[in-house]
């Protein structure tokens, strides 16, 4: 995010805000292969997972004001 923030354009910005969409979808999945593999337990993976989708939803809002000045 902080590259894309760097860069010259809105629309530059957005795809780095795609990128790091993606990258708290990849997080997500981890989450879940750490707790099938019991190295967290199950309220470090629901907090964990509670925080994720929150950063993924606030990403998803910034995306799509960032769209809607275009």
């Amino acid at each position: 995010m902080a590259e894309g923030f760097e860069r010259e354009t809105t629309k530059e910005f957005i795809r780095y805000l795609y990128i790091a969409k993606a990258s708290a979808g990849e997080c997500r999945s981890q989450l879940y292969l750490a707790f099938d593999l019991k190295y967290i337990n199950n309220n470090d993976f629901n907090k964990l997972k509670l925080n994720v989708n929150d950063i993924s939803k606030m990403l998803s809002g910034l995306i799509k004001y960032l769209n809607s000045t275009l």
